[in-house]
Formats: structure tokens, sequence, C-alpha cells
């Protein structure tokens, strides 16, 4: 007789060199100290939404009582923003960034990721990394937000036929720039005056097509600082947004090409002003560690990676003229939390005549944006974003420094939407006005 009892599926646990280290997992004493300062959990409540949750399940599947290709994995470690604010909360010292990127490193393997992120990788993979391609695309994308087929989209309704929130998640895509900023065009940019340092500058994927004026103004305060500044033309995307969404492929692709691109113009640093790019390559030595050809170049390199404010305050920024406005910084989770970084920003606004810098409560607070987070995730990113411009609207500030990408693209889109007169600017933008009003 034939047995009524239904085939079971296989566990299916972690495998590999990039395995979550065990030796981490355990470093999780489950305190709770992270949770407070985790914005899923602050939001849902959810102990699975949380740190120590999350490190549960990664410990679960090691251990083989729960398997990588379960739903709730999926939905629970990517619903993770990675913005590491539990990593400066933790007593233990838990690498939980590495951790997390690791379990999706293995569930992206097996395909077990959300639809949207899969498409979001292809993206990421076969046109951020071809800086051709994504100009063709950012071409369009610009047409669609100045013709008036975005305003006109809009009021149709039309987005709203689409599976999902596709009207917020159209609403944080980053605004092209009317001009963008190509390496093939711009190689070499003089220091002005004196010659103190050549250094390497990151024009990346989304920098050079949607904030190319940020560029331009780091670029004149670098010259004006003394640097030499070189655009190797071969440079490409960091692969920090694949890296962080699991896609370790794509990101060490992404780290040779542009190490072979850096490598050989004799740099005193190389000069990054996107806080998650700058993270990812201070890392380059640890994601190429078993690269027998590139290994060594990639921990080289890495050890002169310097963002943009750490690398100003460094070697001493001009003030320039008086800017009498009340300013508050946005920390940038992967400049705050990821590098350390904190003081510096602080020091170059507060050092322009006339400012009067504020601090906002819970600033250390990721502001929902996450890379391509809040695209993928609008409606739980937009209400972490109100707790943050909460704060923001609590300073009095007028001027909201950032120093990241997506941090600037989902707090303006928030501010926009809320009709504030607060503007938001990169540092420096806003070094740059200082200096060229003396």
């Amino acid at each position: 007789m034939a047995s009524s009892t239904q085939p079971t599926v296989p566990m299916v646990g972690f495998s590999g060199s990039v395995a979550p280290d065990r030796s981490l997992i355990n470093t999780c004493i489950h305190c709770g100290l992270c949770l407070d300062e985790c914005p899923t959990y602050r939001d849902l409540r959810v102990e699975m939404d949380s740190p120590r949750g999350r490190v549960q399940l990664i410990r679960a599947v090691g251990e083989g009582r729960l398997s990588i290709d379960d739903q709730s994995f999926r939905d629970h470690i990517y619903l993770c923003l990675d913005c590491r604010g539990c990593e400066t909360a933790c007593p233990s010292g838990v690498k939980y960034g590495s951790l997390i990127e690791s379990a999706r490193v293995q569930a992206t393997q097996i395909g077990n990721i959300p639809t949207g992120l899969k498409i979001a990788n292809a993206v990421l993979r076969h046109i951020f990394l071809r800086p051709n391609y994504l100009r063709l695309l950012a071409t369009g994308l610009r047409f669609y937000q100045r013709s008036g087929m975005r305003a006109l989209l809009r009021r149709s309704g039309f987005l709203r036929l689409f599976p999902g929130d596709m009207e917020q998640a159209e609403a944080m895509t980053p605004r092209m720039s009317s001009s963008f900023l190509d390496p093939t065009d711009l190689p070499l940019v003089e220091a002005e005056g004196p010659r103190r340092f050549r250094v390497g500058f990151l024009t990346g994927c989304i920098m050079s097509v949607g904030f190319a004026e940020v560029h331009r103004a780091s670029l004149r305060v670098l010259a004006r600082a003394g640097c030499e500044v070189v655009l190797p033309p071969d440079q490409t995307c960091c692969g920090s947004l694949s890296l962080h969404t699991g896609d370790r492929h794509t990101a060490r692709e992404a780290a040779r090409r542009n190490i072979d691109a850096f490598h050989a113009a004799d740099l005193d640093a190389i000069v990054v002003n996107s806080a998650g790019c700058g993270s990812t390559m201070k890392e380059w030595g640890e994601l190429l560690a078993d690269d027998g050809r590139y290994s060594a170049r990639a921990g080289e390199l890495a050890t002169k990676v310097r963002e943009f404010s750490e690398w100003m305050a460094q070697i001493g920024a001009s003030p320039g003229g008086r800017i009498a406005e009340r300013v508050v910084v946005q920390d940038a989770c992967h400049l705050n939390h990821a590098q350390g970084i904190t003081r510096q920003p602080r020091d170059l606004v507060a050092a322009v005549p006339g400012v009067e810098l504020v601090e906002m409560d819970n600033s250390g607070l990721c502001c929902g944006s996450a890379g391509i987070y809040s695209a993928l995730n609008p409606d739980l990113a937009g209400r972490i974003r109100d707790e943050k411009l909460a704060a923001i609207a609590a300073t009095g500030a007028r001027t909201v420094i950032t120093t990241n990408p997506g941090c600037h693209a989902h707090l303006r889109a928030g501010l926009e939407a809320a009709r504030s007169e607060v503007q938001i600017v990169h540092l420096a933008e806003f070094l740059d006005r200082a200096q060229r009003s003396v």
C-alpha cells in the first residue's frame, strides 16, 4: 500500500566561503539594546524585524532548524535597511552588517529574494556597471521628469494600476541632473595655486547623473584646497548597491574594474562624496580577500579611500564667506555607523562664519532611503522618513546638510511633498557656496 505521507522538502542551510560567520552570530547576547535603534522594529514592533530577531533567523538557518528558502526568512532579512545603527548601539560589537549581507548572498544564490529586487539587481548588473547604458537610461528618465509626462502620469492615476505601491516608488526616483558628469570629458581638474595633493575622485553611478552638480561643487572645493583631481575614465559604479542586496558577484566585478581604473594613478587619496560608496570601497580588501590577482591591490587602495568630509577635515578646507543660517546635519548611516564619521562634517559646517549649527533628536536613526530600499518598500520607508522629517522640523533649521545621494533624494521628496521651505544640500555644495561668497 502506498504511503500517504507527503514527501518533505529537505532543509537548506548556508554553504560556501561567504556563509555567515558562526562566531559573529554567537557574539549576539540578545540584550535588546539594538531594538530602539532599528527603524523597522520601531515602526513594526515585530521581533523578527529587529537586529536581534534577524540574528536568530540566521542562526536557525545555520543550525538547520530553518530552510534558507523559507519565505519568512526572505521577508524579514530583506526588510532590513542594513543601516548598521544596531552596530553602534551593540555593547558586544556584533558585526551585523557582515551577517545580514552574507545571509543575503546565500539567499540570492538560490533565488529566494523579492521579485522587485530581482529586477533591481538585473538593472544594477547590466546597466549601472556600463556608464554609457546608465547615461542613456538617465537621459530618458530626465526627459520623463521634465517634459510634463511625469506630471501627466501622476494626475492620471495610471501608476495605481500596477501591483505594489508604484506611485510612491516613482515619487522617490532621484531627479536627474541637467548636465551629467562624464569622467571621459573631464579626466583631470587642476589644483588652484600650488599643488598640495594628487587625489582620485569617484564619479560612480547615480551621483554622476542625478547629482552632477554635487560632483562639480566637490571638485571646486578640492581644487581650492590645492588638490589635483584625477577622474579615471574607465571607472564605474562602486558596487555598493549590489553588495547590500546580496549580489556579491556584481559587487566584486565593480570593485575589480575600479581598482584597475585607479591603481596606476599614483594617488595620495581616493575621495568619495557618497557615504554608501565610501564604506564599500573601504572594505575592498575584505571583498576581494580570496582573489589572488586583486587582493593585494584591493587592500592597498582601500586604505587610500577617504570620504569627502573626512578628507577636507584632514587637509583643511577654507571656511569661506558668511552664511547666516540655522543648519542641521543629517547623519548618513554608512558615514556614521559604517565609517564612524560624525564630527568632520559638523566641524566643517560650524567653521563657516554666521552658521548656527543645531542637532536633531535621534540623529543616528536611518532616514529610510537605504539605497534602493525606499523604491522597493516605499510605504515603510515613508513612515521612517516621517520620523526624520519631524526631528528636522523641530530644530527650526532652514538647511539640512547631507553626505549621501540616497538620503538627499529621499528627504528632498519628503520635504517637497510637505511643501516645506527647508532645503537639503550636500556638504560640498554648502562649502562651495561659502567659498564662492568671499
